[in-house]
């Protein structure tokens, strides 16, 4: 079956940077565009990243756009999310995410805090 498993989430100060890794297993996974969301307490969870199948396409919505990069190693069934210039706002909890056969697929989320 389909697993997602984040990690790299913590603590960190305003202004540091944070790697997300998000290890995908129970489908072809070069096969598949992956996502990133976040949900910040108190509000609905929303996307930020969007990396293609080989990584070479990539979107971010607005307010991460110069801060976050996407990547991934289809060698490694994994996705990173590089986030740097960290913000309070950007303190939520991280997915990732994928749709296979029509069912989107989360993971458990890593925790996210920016605070000094």
């Amino acid at each position: 079956q389909v697993q997602l498993v984040e990690s790299g989430g913590g603590l960190v100060q305003p202004g540091g940077s944070l790697r997300l890794s998000c290890a995908a297993s129970g489908f072809i996974f070069s096969r598949y565009a992956m996502s990133w969301y976040r949900q910040a307490p108190g509000k609905e969870r929303e996307l930020v990243a969007v990396i293609g199948r080989f990584g070479g396409y990539t979107n971010y919505a607005d307010s991460v756009k110069g801060r976050f990069t996407g990547s991934r190693d289809n060698a490694k069934n994994t996705v990173y999310l590089q986030i740097n210039s960290l913000k309070p706002e950007d303190t939520a909890v991280y997915y990732c995410n994928v749709e296979y056969r029509g069912v989107l697929y989360w993971g458990q989320g890593t925790q996210v805090t920016v605070s000094s």
